[in-house]
C-alpha cells in the first residue's frame, strides 16, 4: 500500500512582477541544490492557505497575502523504500512585509527572481507551472 503526503506552498509575488524562490539546505537525490518555492506540511487542522502562510513565512521570512489557489502538483517519490503519492496546493501570495533575511535554517537562500525566469529555473515542473500560472494570472490584471 502506498502511504500518502499532503503540503502546501506559495508563490510569493511582489509590484515588481518578481517572486520568491528558495534554495532548500536539503539537496535532490543526485547531490544538486534545487531552486524551488516554499512549502510543506500543516500543522494539526491547519487549513492549506494557512499552512502556506506559515510555511512562505517560516521558510523566507516574509508574511503575504492569500490571493487564490493557483493549483496542485501531484508526484510520487520513494521514502525508505516505499512510493509515497504527494499532493502539494500552491497559492497566489502577494508580499505583505518583511525580509528575506530572516529565512529559517531549512533554507540556504532565499532570494526575488523574476517571475518569467521561476517559470524556466525552478528545478521541479510542476512548480514551473505553478509559476507560469502566477504569471498568467499577472498578465490578466494589468
Amino acid at each position: 500500500m502506498a502511504l500518502s503526503e499532503f503540503s502546501a506552498g506559495g508563490v510569493v509575488i511582489n509590484d515588481r512582477g518578481e517572486a520568491i524562490v528558495i534554495v532548500p539546505t536539503r539537496r535532490a537525490a543526485d547531490g544538486s541544490a534545487v531552486l524551488a518555492l516554499p512549502k510543506g506540511h500543516p500543522d494539526g487542522d491547519e487549513s492549506p492557505a494557512d499552512a502556506a502562510l506559515r510555511e512562505v513565512r517560516e521558510e523566507t521570512g516574509v508574511d503575504a497575502e492569500v490571493v487564490e489557489q493557483l493549483g496542485e502538483v501531484k508526484y510520487w517519490y520513494q521514502r525508505d523504500g516505499q512510493r509515497v503519492a504527494k499532493i502539494v496546493a500552491f497559492f497566489l501570495l502577494r508580499y505583505v512585509s518583511g525580509s528575506l533575511e530572516d529565512h529559517d535554517h531549512e533554507v540556504e537562500e532565499a532570494r526575488w527572481m523574476p517571475l518569467e525566469d521561476a517559470a524556466r529555473e525552478l528545478s521541479y515542473a510542476g512548480e514551473r507551472d505553478m509559476a507560469a500560472r502566477a504569471a498568467a494570472r499577472g498578465r490578466s490584471d494589468r
